[in-house]
């Protein structure tokens, strides 16, 4: 059995707050001359060489020894009758040597053959190459055991390279055999031996982190125990069950420190109540040329709830492609001016924030709302400008960059952040906006959909709306992956529909020609197209090398249907709303992930037009193929944010690392999906009860949270 997460050489980021001496998460519960802290080269049959060999494991001392936990296990305890043997299934039979041969092949290997046969006559082959190791220490007439995966060769079934063991007294010591991560040199027997005396020396010595009633109520096994389960398992579920119990532990800490913090904010920081009357209801739907959906509705009331209190709102807002998630975050501002408080919509990129500048003045066009555009670009004149109108109160509502967060910006009576995330910000980036000294609400957006798998880590500390429904009229995406037998066709499609005032979009990976990637380049493919097919159309470019000035005029020539075709990079993966433009293609989509695939595809789906996404890719491997199937096949973003996890892995989605949560070294997020959710509800019961951890039973759970999410989490609370 193989377990889809492996601690390795590369393993980093312990998430247990022991034993791992010197990795994220020790800290000073382990005495100092703790045996988890003494060097594995002391332990019997280690020394300095097999010492440097383990050293590549990231393994140095008896602690990280004990956690280096096996990638497998092979179960040797299915003991089958000869008759009874199934192909390519891990299995034990057990029989009387009754033949042994070793030779030499012409092209210089070697091959040694034994036989073992039962009492019925049937016969199974082991075969080894390039050792005499059997042919030497096995001698007729003796009993023996062959593990392995047989198959049918000629007349006979065969193991290639079976574990031996010569059965004593007539029976056979069938077993759970763990596989461990290994490098070069270092044998798995060895690594066993070194861990039975590791365990035997230091197992007593890790303490215990779970609660005494979660751990009983999971039915997991204490510390020790497990263990010694994970590393020499009786039967096979003990060792995944006792594995399991690490795995629920690591999310345990981290869904306790998620808990902590969103108790924390709630507990500890009082924001002010901006409530919504009828009036205030009514004056800013006016300001909307369309009725908001049902969803748009739903996540209004519950944004609306959470500004009524005199807690700090903690809410993610996510949304489809195209489901109208900037208009709710709108009204929510829109209610935080109205109750005479300020507020702020922040986006990662200058694009972006122009986009949501662009889309507010329409809304506001005939509003008395007071409103800035702060990017880093805007000149030190109107920069200091608008500071001083700030910080006097004299501007209510600021759209800009990561600028607004920066020194020098102070506000006079701020209510309301919104971040735009677009998975720029993480737990920890949204626990540095804190530095602008107050306690307003937060509204955390994102235009991708997000897998319930993250919404449980990276963004568990906040509650959620999910905006699926498009407004009425928005058309779906028609997407086809495309051969490059069919390129001149697509092109001749783009002509037609340009020639009848529709837009378009090319999308390349890179910027500029590479030497060591075979993709076509924006720079590169604008030249190829405007002066040759699209010779007859005005046809512009736009990167993230661009200077911010021509980027902004680059897309207002767009927007303003001066340009027809528009080669681009992934700059305009989010924040580009021209209604007009139907038409995408996209080149090497097999670089592209789903959930990026998706978002690039909705340019072209603003309008009452149904849009058209053509991928060309060289496609060179099984995931990329089934990526463009999926991509193809449904417009739906969730399913597709799900399936991405799936292929990719979540840390290739959404980058876990970059948002301060680390890796996880026992669980899988995905494979472990239970586990997780095991581990918040928990979670939640345990902060419920003990908000700051300060009870005996929760102690080493409270040293663990502080060891390894403390910074990350800015975990005051029970700091």
């Amino acid at each position: 059995m193989t377990f889809p997460n492996q601690p390795g050489a590369q393993a980093t980021g312990v998430s247990r707050a022991f034993p791992v001496a010197g990795a994220p998460g020790w800290c000073n519960v382990v005495p100092a001359m703790s045996n988890l802290e003494q060097s594995v080269q002391f332990l019997k049959g280690v020394g300095p060489a097999r010492a440097d060999l383990l050293a590549k494991l990231n393994v140095g001392t008896l602690g990280e020894l004990l956690f280096h936990f096996p990638r497998s296990y092979d179960d040797l305890t299915d003991l089958r009758s000869m008759d009874k043997i199934e192909a390519g299934v891990l299995q034990t039979v057990q029989g009387e040597v009754v033949e042994i041969d070793g030779k030499e092949l012409p092209d210089g290997r070697q091959v040694a053959k034994v036989v073992i046969s039962d009492p019925k006559g049937k016969c199974v082959a082991g075969t080894w190459f390039n050792t005499m190791m059997f042919v030497n220490k096995l001698h007729y007439g003796q009993q023996v055991t062959f593990s392995g995966k047989p198959k049918w060769y000629r007349d006979h079934w065969t193991m290639n390279h079976p574990r031996v063991q010569v059965v004593n007294e007539g029976e056979a010591k069938l077993e759970v055999v763990p596989v461990y991560p290994l490098t070069e040199g270092l044998r798995l027997e060895n690594l066993r031996e070194a861990m039975r005396a590791a365990l035997e020396k230091a197992a007593r010595d890790v303490p215990e982190t779970l609660p005494e009633a979660a751990r009983v109520q999971r039915a997991y096994p204490p510390v020790e125990q497990a263990l010694w389960q994970v590393h020499f398992p009786e039967t096979l579920p003990q060792g995944v069950h006792a594995r399991r119990r690490f795995i629920y532990e690591e999310f345990l800490i981290l869904q306790v420190a998620l808990a902590v913090r969103r108790r924390g904010v709630r507990d500890r920081q009082l924001a002010p109540k901006l409530s919504t009357t009828p009036q205030i209801d009514a004056h800013i739907r006016k300001l909307y040329p369309f009725r908001l959906t049902a969803d748009q509705d739903r996540a209004v009331a519950a944004i609306v709830k959470d500004l009524a209190s005199d807690r700090p709102m903690q809410r993610l807002l996510q949304a489809d492609v195209g489901a109208g998630k900037t208009a709710v975050a709108v009204y929510a501002l829109l209610v935080a001016v109205a109750n005479k408080h300020q507020a702020i919509l922040m986006a990662p990129t200058e694009v972006l924030a122009q986009q949501h500048w662009q889309t507010i003045e329409k809304y506001l066009a005939h509003s008395r709302v007071r409103r800035a555009l702060l990017t880093g670009s805007v000149a030190p004149k109107e920069r200091e400008q608008t500071l001083n109108a700030i910080r006097a109160g004299e501007i209510d509502l600021v759209i800009g960059t990561q600028a607004l967060i920066q020194e020098g910006v102070e506000f006079a009576k701020l209510g309301l952040v919104v971040i735009d995330e677009q998975h720029k910000f993480g737990v920890n980036q949204r626990a540095r906006v804190k530095k602008l000294g107050v306690d307003p609400h937060y509204l955390v957006m994102t235009a991708t959909p997000i897998p319930r798998t993250i919404a449980l880590s990276v963004f568990g500390d906040l509650d959620t709306s999910t905006i699926k429904q498009l407004p009425p009229g928005r058309q779906r995406v028609v997407t086809r992956w495309q051969a490059e037998t069919q390129r001149e066709r697509v092109y001749q499609r783009f002509q037609e529909e340009m020639k009848k005032g529709r837009q378009a979009f090319i999308v390349c990976p890179l910027v500029e020609e590479s030497e060591k990637l075979d993709l076509t380049a924006a720079t590169e493919l604008y030249e190829i197209l405007r002066t040759g097919v699209f010779k007859d159309f005005r046809v512009g470019l736009l990167h993230g090398r661009l200077a911010d000035d021509e980027k902004r005029q680059v897309m207002t020539d767009f927007r303003e249907r001066k340009l027809d075709l528009l080669i681009a990079t992934v700059v305009i993966e989010v924040g580009v709303d021209v209604p007009n433009a139907t038409l995408m293609m996209i080149e090497h989509a097999d670089r592209f992930g789903l959930s990026q695939l998706h978002q690039l595809r909705g340019r072209v789906t603003r309008g009452n037009v149904a849009g058209e996404c053509y991928l060309f890719a060289g496609v060179t491997t099984e995931e990329a193929r089934q990526r463009l199937r999926a991509i193809a096949r449904t417009s739906d973003g969730f399913a597709l944010a799900e399936e991405d996890a799936r292929l990719r892995g979540l840390g290739e989605f959404f980058g876990t690392r970059q948002h301060g949560l680390g890796d996880l070294r026992f669980g899988d997020l995905l494979h472990d999906f239970d586990l997780l959710e095991m581990a918040r509800a928990d979670a939640i019961e345990i902060v419920a009860g003990d908000a700051g951890l300060r009870k005996p039973e929760h102690t080493a759970l409270r040293h663990a949270v502080l060891a390894r999410y403390g910074q990350t989490l800015d975990l005051a609370a029970i700091g």
